[in-house]
């Protein structure tokens, strides 16, 4: 099962605190300031995949800083507590309402601070004051509440509603091996294939409404948008692919604007249901009425799947490079 969102709670380490000492056989000072508490960081790994590990570790405590040393040393540092997350992972912060994209590999992100160690004793002699009997205590690390939200990043994305192929597609012509059945949302989760060094995904299937949390489209369109070029799954059982094409469009703009600016093309599935005297005329007809290029596809047509690699080798290499 693929963990796309995930609670997790952090807490950055306290300082320790300063130190108080005195030189032997003088009177002088020498207590040391409190180490600083570690850190609590997120850092995206190359290795890292999905959230998956994070459902076994909800809260992420970095340690407290040591206390500081006789002789002027500091106090050791706190050991940083990490959270290894896959690259383009949002983090929100459920209390502050404050969002960011971790957007590098092996950068680290702070998300809790680990508090500052206290100044020893030696930090508070004076003129007057030559032996200082007090220090001072570390100061509290930061705390809080995440929402750690996974976006797959993918070159191209089958999309359409429950049924219209999309994993069989992904199947066909990756090293995928979802599972399919001829029912609505055999794919609960999104899925992802190589395809001569390309990723492409297959989106779970959406329904008119899937934005507003309808189906399991509403959790998945965050998925689409890293995807570079958008490839509208469209059964040739249905009696009118542009209404089809026209609901997923309205989908997507209403869960977010920037999708539909996204290269998109049409893919009539499962054409093999046509008699071969119609196929050519079908694809013709939506071309012209959705002024996008259509496709006819189908798993049991090894020319028409050919079709589909050339046009991901020419579209999807296009747009990124």
């Amino acid at each position: 099962m693929l963990i796309d969102e995930i609670y997790v709670n952090a807490k950055a380490g306290k300082g320790g605190s300063g130190r108080v000492a005195f030189f032997p056989m003088k009177s002088g000072p020498c207590g040391g300031d409190g180490g600083n508490g570690g850190n609590v960081i997120i850092r995206a790994k190359r290795e890292t995949k999905n959230l998956n590990s994070l459902a076994r570790q909800r809260a992420f405590i970095a340690d407290d800083g040591a206390m500081g040393e006789n002789f002027n040393k500091t106090g050791l540092t706190g050991k940083d507590a990490i959270i290894n997350v896959p690259i383009h992972t949002e983090v929100f912060n459920t209390l502050t309402k404050l969002k960011f994209e971790v957007s590098e590999f092996d950068k680290d992100y702070i998300i809790c601070k680990g508090g500052i160690g206290g100044r020893g004793n030696d930090k508070f002699k004076s003129s007057t004051n030559q032996t200082p009997k007090h220090a001072e205590p570390g100061t509290p690390g930061e705390s809080a509440h995440f929402k750690i939200i996974l976006k797959l990043i993918a070159d191209a994305g089958f999309i359409g509603l429950p049924n219209a192929g999309k994993s069989s597609l992904l199947n066909e012509i990756t090293n995928a091996r979802v599972a399919t059945a001829p029912y609505p949302f055999t794919t609960l989760e999104p899925n992802l294939g190589t395809f001569e060094g390309l990723v492409l995904a297959d989106i779970p299937g959406l329904i008119e409404g899937a934005s507003k949390g309808k189906g399991l489209g509403s959790r998945f369109l965050k998925h689409i948008e890293k995807v570079k070029v958008l490839y509208h799954c469209i059964s040739t059982e249905n009696d009118s692919p542009e209404e089809i094409y026209e609901v997923i469009r309205t989908e997507l703009k209403n869960s977010n604007p920037l999708l539909i600016e996204k290269k998109e093309l049409i893919l009539l599935t499962k054409i093999d249901l046509l008699a071969p005297t119609d196929r050519e005329k079908k694809i013709k007809s939506v071309s012209k009425k959705l002024g996008l290029p259509v496709i006819g596809v189908s798993i049991h047509d090894l020319d028409s799947i050919e079709l589909l690699k050339k046009s991901i080798r020419e579209n999807v290499i296009g747009v990124l490079s």
